[in-house]
């Protein structure tokens, strides 16, 4: 079984085109993709994860 792709989270934030301040209000709302916090300190995002927030985002504008 393939691993799963981690994105770090500059990379989340420039796919979705926020900033890191935006992103953060956003989360604390308790909206956004599913996030992993390393034992570095360190935030991923599951490929998929964020695959699936953003198709749910879809479902829910139509």
């Amino acid at each position: 079984m393939a691993e799963p792709v981690m994105l770090k989270l500059p990379d989340v934030l420039r796919e979705l085109d926020m900033s890191r301040p935006a992103f953060y209000r956003m989360r604390a709302r308790g909206h956004g993709p599913r996030l992993i916090k390393l034992p570095n300190g360190h935030i991923r995002c599951r490929r998929a994860d964020l695959d699936a927030w953003l198709a749910d985002l879809e479902q829910t504008a139509a």
